[in-house]
């Protein structure tokens, strides 16, 4: 990826990008859950995501605002936290993504009187080059063994959503412990739940 690689949420942000926000921020939360679970930061306590360390930081804004919810909140499972204040997640991740040039933040006023702010692509290579990076996934052109963890994990939970994708295929392997794949497993099925009706796949 130019410039560097973007973090599991700000893929899915980009990936979702064409999306109301009512449907990008339970993605987006999906993603940054999923990051904190692989860094260890988040645990799986008996269905609930429960901070291992209540003074740990990653340095991420996004994934640092997300586990304080975590560890100020009534505990919760994996599936509730993919939509409970969503929204939280998914302005901070474009905050975030401002700040690395990425997005451009526009702002104006609603009816002349209310101030509101508008996210434009300021990068639009990111954006290709991910979307790039997931037709050649989800084609074969890139063999599985090529495929990292954080693009699979993308590119599972963007398949979970119904996000409209580059190429039809599917999500390769995510290499991971047993525990992460369970975790995985809740965040996939919470979108799923999450998904808007008209989205999901019609039964006979």
């Amino acid at each position: 990826m130019p410039n560097g690689p973007l973090s599991l949420p700000a893929r899915l942000c980009l990936l979702a990008w064409d999306l109301d926000p009512t449907r990008a921020a339970p993605v987006v939360r999906a993603g940054a859950l999923a990051d904190l679970a692989r860094r260890g930061l988040l645990v799986d306590d008996d269905g609930i995501a429960t901070p291992r360390d209540l003074d740990s930081r990653t340095g991420d804004p996004s994934l640092d605002g997300l586990l304080e919810l975590v560890s100020e909140s009534f505990p919760h499972d994996w599936r509730t936290w993919v939509t409970l204040h969503a929204r939280h997640t998914l302005d901070a991740v474009r905050e975030h993504l401002v700040a690395e040039g990425v997005l451009r933040a526009e702002k104006h006023r609603v009816l002349g009187v209310f101030p509101s702010v508008d996210h434009v692509l300021a990068d639009r290579a990111r954006a290709d080059a991910l979307r790039t990076e997931a037709h050649q996934v989800l084609s074969g052109a890139t063999a599985p063994a090529g495929v990292s963890a954080t693009t699979a994990t993308t590119l599972a939970l963007a398949m979970a959503a119904d996000i409209p994708l580059p190429a039809p295929g599917t999500a390769p392997a995510v290499p991971a412990d047993p525990g992460f794949t369970a975790i995985l497993h809740e965040l996939k099925r919470g979108l799923r739940d999450a998904a808007p009706a008209a989205s999901l796949p019609k039964g006979p």
